[in-house]
């Protein structure tokens, strides 16, 4: 049934462009799935979806791709060349996309990295914060903010890959969550191994770009019993499919500027978040410098760059079962998920 739901709600997803037979081709590739086959790499163009194993071979998947990406970038290239839409076998709106990458490699997350979303953060009602401010410990950070921009060091923690879901799955909500919040993102997708690379270097090691909503548990990430520890990103992020990712990944050669990409969340379609990337603090080549001065990225990995203003910690209104979120960003395609109530808890998986 869910996948049936799924191809359904599948059937708004635009058509990746063509370019003319003179133009490389844009394309993107992506995992997906259907009623009658399971997980499968595939080339997204014009609309259409090449099996990748028919054209590369038996076991290619994605993130095989990613860990040899020069390489396999020009394969990919001819190939989305070569190939005529007539030519793919699947209709793109009769697939169920997974998560891009598979296997998932790791998520780096930044949080506080859009000016206009910690203005908002920081002028919600104190009951909405994780913590109480008072009006002047809010002017303090306020002022502080572009100090931090220019001679500060990003903000960047790390997820789990198991929270990832598809462009197209529910979100589940926990009961034991009471402010499940949207954070809409674009997502840099690594394609090199990468430790302490200079800013003028970090976007070579990026082989795409792909949209995650991080959907963030607002009440979970302050914990009171531990005032002098700070955040809990366990309980704040991590709960199963609290990441929806994809639909695909665009190659980032497709990508001119990603500091210049328009990003837009409705909420039952309502526009709740509606801002450019350029809003930015800390760029995405700061980023990928910051988090390889501590440790490696590899292929694989999700560097996710922030969420820009209009959250609901801002509206004063949180996800509830029933809730349709649609998520879209320049270029990349768009994710709609639908948000259900989480099932009876189940016990430990039993093992023989």
């Amino acid at each position: 049934m869910q996948a049936v739901r799924c191809i359904k709600q599948f059937a708004n997803m635009p058509a990746m462009p063509r370019a003319s037979d003179a133009a490389p081709a844009k394309f993107a590739v992506g995992t997906f799935a259907s009623p009658e086959r399971s997980a499968f790499a595939g080339l997204v163009l014009d609309g259409r979806v090449a099996s990748l194993e028919t054209h590369l071979g038996a076991g290619v998947t994605v993130r095989s791709l990613l860990e040899e990406w020069d390489r396999s970038l020009e394969r990919l290239e001819r190939l989305a060349q070569a190939l005529s839409p007539d030519d793919c076998e699947h209709r793109l709106e009769e697939l169920r996309p997974l998560p891009p990458v598979q296997p998932p490699g790791q998520l780096f997350q930044a949080g506080a990295n859009y000016r206009q979303h910690l203005v908002q953060l920081m002028s919600a009602a104190d009951e909405r914060m994780h913590h109480l401010m008072s009006a002047k410990e809010r002017e303090r950070e306020l002022a502080r903010l572009d100090e931090r921009a220019a001679s500060g060091d990003p903000y960047v923690f790390v997820g789990v890959p198991y929270s990832l879901a598809g462009a197209r799955d529910e979100i589940v909500l926990p009961a034991a969550v009471s402010q499940p919040d949207w954070e809409l993102e674009l997502a840099a997708v690594i394609g090199q191994s990468a430790r302490n690379v200079p800013a003028e270097r970090a976007l070579q090691v990026i082989a795409g770009y792909t949209i995650c909503n991080d959907i963030t548990a607002r009440d979970r990430v302050y914990r009171p019993d531990l005032r002098g520890i700070g955040t809990d990103w366990l309980a704040g992020k991590n709960w199963p499919t609290f990441s929806p990712v994809g639909p695909y990944i665009v190659p980032s050669k497709q990508i001119p500027d990603p500091h210049d990409l328009r990003l837009t969340l409705r909420l039952n379609g309502r526009v709740m978040q509606d801002a450019s990337t350029a809003d930015m603090m800390f760029g995405i080549a700061r980023l990928i410098e910051y988090v390889t001065s501590i440790t490696e990225l590899r292929p694989g990995d999700l560097l996710l760059t922030g969420s820009p203003a209009g959250n609901g910690v801002h509206h004063g209104r949180f996800l509830r079962p029933g809730d349709v979120l649609e998520g879209e960003i320049t270029g990349l395609g768009r994710q709609r998920n639908r948000c259900v109530a989480e099932a009876a808890r189940q016990g430990i998986a039993s093992v023989s």
